[in-house]
């Protein structure tokens, strides 16, 4: 049962909340993003009717297909790779897109919400592990880039994502998701006037790891529907 799975994250949640070694400026509150990424459109229903409210896709396409066929409902987050020619269709279909990784894509992002009339909240995607096969800003780039975010009206940007490295040993994600938490100081710290809140750290493997280092949101999709199904076309 979902219920059941998501009881189970909780419980880690709340276990890794009491791990911390000491009191994280993102507070002792943590959201579960749910990836829906390749599953059924009925997933998105089932999870919004267990409670939780924020629903990730990774694809602005599957999103689109899904929203289509569903009634309206939840909070829909981009966490995968955003091209700027799609930059228009994620304005309109998301909530909070999580994975911006250059300020071209700002650029694009800002132009879409100026035409739509909407201020588009956003997290800067930082490549903390360095990782030449992943988005996101390299750590220097992204404290370069901040200054520059005030040419953006129309973009609001909320926080940070990270995406540790793939390992079998979770505790070589632990300097990386420390580093998050500290670019999300600083990016908090250069913006006082926005409500930068957001810290999304963790997926499936490591979330707890990323909740003691300071994540206030985990993105969590096999832990709570299973393996992914590949074979399903949007």
């Amino acid at each position: 049962m979902l219920q059941d799975k998501i009881a189970a994250v909780e419980a880690k949640i709340q276990e890794a909340l009491a791990n911390r070694k000491e009191p994280k400026a993102t507070g002792d509150k943590v959201t579960i993003l749910a990836v829906t990424k390749n599953h059924p459109a009925d997933i998105v229903t089932e999870t919004l009717a267990a409670g939780l409210t924020e629903i990730g896709e990774n694809r602005v396409q599957e999103a689109m297909h899904k929203q289509a066929v569903l009634p309206p409902g939840g909070n829909w987050h981009l966490i995968g790779h955003l091209q700027t020619n799609k930059a228009r269709h994620a304005v309109e279909h998301f909530a909070l897109i999580e994975s911006v990784d250059s300020l071209k894509l700002m650029a694009h992002l800002e132009k879409a919400a100026a035409e739509l009339d909407k201020v588009q909240d956003v997290l800067l995607q930082i490549n903390e592990a360095g990782e030449v096969q992943k988005s996101g800003f390299a750590p220097e780039d992204f404290r370069a880039a901040v200054p520059e975010l005030k040419n953006y009206p129309h973009i609001r940007v909320r926080g940070v994502m990270v995406i540790a490295q793939a390992t079998d040993h979770v505790e070589e994600t632990r300097p990386v998701f420390a580093a998050g938490y500290r670019d999300f100081l600083f990016l908090r710290d250069a913006l006082p006037d926005i409500p930068v809140d957001i810290l999304s750290m963790g997926m499936t493997h490591d979330y707890w790891i990323a909740v003691e280092e300071g994540a206030n949101e985990v993105r969590v999709g096999s832990a709570l529907f299973g393996a992914r199904d590949y074979s399903l076309k949007f």
